[in-house]
């Protein structure tokens, strides 16, 4: 089996009338685009096996691949910090809602304990 690692814009053909070109990523979502002749079936594999097809020997099983959505670097640690201090001054239900919607996104982590003398 062949295994072809792309990047968007990048193809690979069929025979001589089939293309298939990488178009995007999108979360953990591949978007491809498949040009080949009327007279060959294009088929998703849940389609197939739903229409009562088999699945072809050579489709391996993928476990699910955690796809990070959000690098984090100093940079928005800092912004962070810095939008929960502009939050920490404000009143109102508004601040509390977006305060309590921040943890629920970017959980404070707990810190050293202070010493109670």
């Amino acid at each position: 089996m062949l295994c072809i690692s792309m990047r968007a814009g990048d193809y690979f053909t069929v025979g001589e009338s089939t293309v298939i070109q990488f178009t995007r990523l999108t979360g953990d979502r591949a978007h491809i685009t498949v040009n080949a002749p009327r007279e060959v079936p294009v088929l998703r594999g849940e389609v197939l096996e739903r229409n009562g097809g088999q699945r072809p020997g050579c489709v391996m099983d993928v476990a699910p691949h955690y796809v990070r959505q959000l690098p984090w670097d100093h940079r928005k640690k800092q912004a962070l910090a810095e939008l929960r201090e502009v939050l920490e001054g404000m009143d109102g239900d508004e601040a509390r809602t977006l305060r309590e919607k921040l943890d629920v996104i970017f959980p404070v982590s707990p810190g050293p304990r202070p010493v109670e003398i």
